[in-house]
C-alpha cells in the first residue's frame, strides 16, 4: 500500500460518520434540505471531518511507541512505519488548517466566525485529551462526549438556527451513554489490565456499567420533557420516544454483551436497532413536517 493509503487509513475514514451529527438541529428544525443550509451544513460536516482527522493522526503519532507493541495496534499505518511520522504531522497541520479555514466559504462573517470558533474548541479539547485527558478518569468521558455536543452546535450555527438547551442536554446524555458503553465493552473483553487502553486501569465494570445506565435514563428523560412540551397536539413526537427507548435498551443489551466496544459496528450488527431508529426518524420527520 502508497503512503496515501496509509495516510487515508489513519484519518479513520469510518469515523467520518459522526460528523452527520451537524445535520440533526437543521433537520429538526424543518429547513435541512433549504439549498443555504445544506450547502452550510455541508461546509461544517467538512470542517469537523477535517479537523477530526487531525486529531486521529496527532493521537497515532503521540502514541506510536506504544502501539508498535501492541499486538494488533502495530498494524496502524504510522505505528507500521507505511506512513512516516513527518508526513503524519504535515498532513495534521494542513488538515487543522482547512478546518479553520473552510467555514470562511459561508456567505455570513458572523456565522463563519462563530463555526470557525466552535470548530477552534473543538481542537483545543480534543488537544487536551491526546496529551493529557485520555489518562484521566471521568476527563476522558466527557471530553470525547462533548465532541457530539459541538458538532451539534455546529450545525444549528453554520444553519443559524437556535439550539434548544433540550437537544443538547438529549445529545450530552446519549453521547455520554454511547461512550461509556464503548469502555464497558472494552473492560469487559479485555480486563482493567490496560492492554488495550491505560485509562481501563481507572475503571471498574460496575463503575462504567453505572456510567452507561444513568446517561441512557438521562437521555429519554430529556428527550421525552421535549417532546411533551410541545403540546397535545404534537403526537408523532410523543411517539418517537417510544422507539428512542426500546432503540437504547436494545443497544444497553449490546453494551452487556460487550459487543459495542465499536458503536458504529455494534449498532449495525443489530437489525433491531437499526429498525427501531429508522421508525424514531420517521416519526421525528412527520413531526417536522406537520409541526
Amino acid at each position: 500500500m502508497t503512503v496515501l493509503t496509509g495516510l487515508l487509513r489513519a484519518m479513520r475514514p469510518r469515523q467520518w460518520v459522526k460528523n452527520l451529527l451537524v445535520l440533526a438541529v437543521p433537520f429538526a428544525a424543518g429547513t435541512l434540505f433549504h439549498s443555504t443550509v445544506l450547502i452550510a451544513c455541508a461546509v461544517a460536516f467538512a470542517s469537523f471531518t477535517m479537523a477530526a482527522s487531525a486529531i486521529y493522526l496527532l493521537n497515532d503519532v503521540r502514541d506510536v511507541d506504544a502501539d508498535r507493541q501492541h499486538p494488533t495496534k502495530q498494524h496502524r499505518p504510522i505505528a507500521s512505519g507505511q506512513v512516516p511520522v513527518p508526513v503524519a504531522l504535515g498532513a495534521a497541520v494542513l488538515l487543522v488548517a482547512g478546518a479553520l479555514l473552510i467555514p470562511l466559504a459561508l456567505s455570513s462573517s458572523e456565522v463563519s466566525g462563530d463555526l470557525v470558533i466552535v470548530v477552534l474548541i473543538y481542537l483545543v479539547i480534543q488537544l487536551l485529551y491526546v496529551f493529557y485527558l485520555k489518562t484521566q478518569p471521568v476527563l476522558d468521558l466527557a471530553t470525547v462526549a462533548s465532541g457530539y455536543v459541538l458538532r451539534a452546535i455546529a450545525g444549528g450555527i453554520a444553519a443559524s438556527i437556535y439550539v434548544s438547551p433540550w437537544f443538547l442536554a438529549v445529545t450530552a446524555a446519549g453521547a455520554l451513554f454511547l461512550v461509556a458503553g464503548k469502555r464497558y465493552s472494552e473492560i469487559v473483553q479485555l480486563g482493567n489490565s490496560g492492554e488495550s487502553r491505560a485509562i481501563l486501569r481507572e475503571y471498574s465494570p460496575e463503575y462504567l456499567r453505572s456510567v452507561w445506565s444513568v446517561s441512557a435514563g438521562a437521555t429519554v428523560v430529556f428527550y421525552s420533557i421535549w417532546a411533551f412540551s410541545l403540546g397535545k397536539h404534537n403526537v408523532p413526537a410523543q411517539l418517537s420516544v417510544i422507539p428512542l427507548t426500546l432503540a437504547l435498551m436494545r443497544y444497553g443489551r449490546d453494551i452487556d454483551a460487550a459487543s459495542a466496544e465499536a458503536p458504529e459496528h455494534a449498532i449495525v450488527r443489530d437489525p433491531w436497532v437499526i429498525a427501531l431508529g429508522i421508525i424514531f426518524i420517521a416519526l421525528f420527520a412527520v413531526h417536522v413536517v406537520t409541526g
